[in-house]
């Protein structure tokens, strides 16, 4: 099919109300449109280039944890959760009580995260892969009673009620079908479409099917980043989506919306598309960046250190890149010293200006490493 001819779905007259109920998506996609297709080459381009950069990085892993803890907290953020990427890394007896309830569903969305991105080694990306993530991230936080893992068996919708919804997806009896529909688009070697083209129109199915009562949107955008990394895009999950959408959520929600009102699936793929260039070219900018912060560390402030600390130094600034908030607890278990000896050495960290201290306390003290975490905001 010709993206031009595309139509995305007919209204099903259910008591009371109207459910939309979307078109199959596992079928030829043509794209015979010179913008779009320059477009898609550039994106790719540039997913390429962050490829790169993800496998020429020494410990790309721990690099890849401020990725996941990003997107966890720009993601959650879109739902209404008010946690910043710093707080993701304090511990919840760092934070005040009002903050704890957000903070849970961010870690949660870390901890499904990285389950989907280790289950990825023994499954394909596919609706069992799916509602066990889900599991994973409606454990224990808002949502927990809304059959975590389970795809829905009543009629949800998106607005203040049902009859006066802004958005009915498919009744719950469709669900099933449409989402196996889907599973197969996103597997299938029998019809060709390019793997950016893919994941959009998958995107936009998975968020019109609504399959699960709650968390559709954070999986969904998951999701993307799952079938990069599974696909063979992303030799590491490196890139997501979230910050793109959250900073342009109006018109990522007007899109969505303008595919399943009016047909206009090309406006969308042009909005993704644009998202998949300019959040991998920031990615790999970022971890350019990184590069030059490293080199500098190891340059000018690593020799500093006498030669008896140089081992706890270099092995606190290897673990600062996969947590940068730490506290001397932590640092004491990490280098296994006594608390003396890690007080210490946080405190050259703070006087050599890579640590500052961010409590103002005498008790309980929280250091970050300032600089790198600014990257990623």
């Amino acid at each position: 099919m010709d993206i031009v001819d595309f139509q995305a779905g007919d209204y099903e007259h259910r008591y009371e109300y109207k459910a939309f109920v979307p078109a199959l998506i596992c079928h030829e996609w043509v794209i015979a449109d010179a913008e779009l297709t320059a477009l898609l080459g550039r994106a790719d381009r540039a997913l390429g280039e962050l490829n790169a950069f993800s496998q020429l990085i020494p410990d790309i892993d721990f690099f890849i944890r401020m990725h996941v803890a990003k997107e966890a907290t720009q993601s959650s953020r879109i739902e209404g959760t008010q946690t910043n990427i710093e707080d993701a890394f304090k511990d919840i007896n760092d934070l005040k009580p009002e903050e704890r309830d957000d903070w849970t569903e961010v870690q949660n969305y870390i901890r499904a995260i990285n389950f989907a991105i280790a289950s990825l080694e023994t499954l394909p990306l596919s609706s069992r892969l799916l509602r066990q993530t889900h599991a994973q991230l409606l454990q224990g936080v808002r949502g927990e009673h809304k059959q975590p893992g389970e795809f829905r068996v009543s009629q949800n919708w998106i607005g203040v009620s049902l009859k006066h919804a802004a958005f009915v997806p498919p009744h719950h009896e469709r669900v099933p079908d449409l989402m196996s529909d889907l599973e197969k688009f996103l597997n299938t070697g029998e019809h060709f479409a390019h793997p950016l083209i893919r994941i959009a129109i998958a995107h936009y199915q998975f968020e019109t099917i609504h399959p699960f009562l709650d968390g559709n949107g954070r999986l969904g955008r998951l999701m993307i980043s799952l079938y990069l990394a599974s696909a063979g895009l992303l030799h590491k999950p490196a890139l997501y989506l979230s910050d793109y959408f959250e900073r342009n959520k109006t018109a990522y929600v007007d899109h969505l919306m303008a595919v399943r009102q009016g047909n206009h699936l090309r406006a969308w793929l042009i909005f993704f598309l644009y998202g998949i260039e300019e959040t991998a070219r920031a990615s790999a900018a970022v971890f350019r960046a990184v590069i030059g912060l490293k080199q500098c560390i190891e340059r000018d402030v690593l020799p500093r250190f006498s030669a008896r600390r140089q081992n706890n130094a270099h092995e606190l600034m290897r673990h600062l890149y996969a947590r940068p908030v730490i506290d001397i607890k932590w640092t004491t278990d990490l280098i296994q010293s006594s608390t003396n000896t890690a007080a210490a050495l946080i405190a050259d960290m703070v006087d050599s200006g890579v640590l500052i201290e961010v409590t103002g306390q005498h008790r309980n003290r929280l250091f970050v490493f300032k600089d790198y975490l600014d990257l990623f905001k």
